[in-house]
């Protein structure tokens, strides 16, 4: 599925629709290069479980950020990783047994990251189109159907 994203508000909106699909044990991967909007996409999903004007900063420093929501969710930067074995070290397994994740630069966890992750991934890659972006969704697991109602 192939999402026009023309700026922040439409990045955020599908953030915020995903966010009403989501249960424990899910992982949400976002990939794409800096500057792309993958922290406008989780911080639109975490404000629609949380509260709109949660504060929601970016865990590039803090490497994880646990919100109480319902499912609770965990937003994951994993840019400055150095091996994937780091990633049970922050709590992404304990994430996924409560709730579910969020992950910004999912390749930190190596050729296999389903091997960290839980058996439902929905997985964003979001590329430059024109002015704007494009997200390219898709699903393992649960996700394969849950996409379906995924209405932005």
């Amino acid at each position: 599925m192939k999402i026009a994203l023309p700026d922040a508000e439409a990045t955020t909106a599908l953030g915020q629709a995903i966010a009403h699909l989501l249960a424990a044990g899910d992982s949400l991967l976002l990939y794409g290069p800096l500057g792309m909007g993958k922290s406008t996409l989780a911080r639109g999903l975490i404000r629609a479980l949380t509260t709109p004007d949660e504060d929601v900063p970016s865990p590039t420093f803090t490497l994880v950020q646990f919100y109480e929501s319902d499912p609770p969710v965990a937003h994951f930067d994993l840019y400055r990783l150095t091996r994937p074995e780091e990633a049970f070290e922050i709590g992404l397994d304990e994430a996924l047994d409560e709730g579910c994740a969020i992950i910004e630069w999912p390749e930190r966890l190596g050729d296999d990251p389903g091997r960290f992750l839980g058996p439902a991934q929905l997985i964003i890659e979001i590329s430059e189109q024109g002015d704007g972006r494009l997200a390219t969704v898709s699903g393992v697991g649960r996700w394969e159907t849950r996409l379906k109602d995924l209405h932005v």
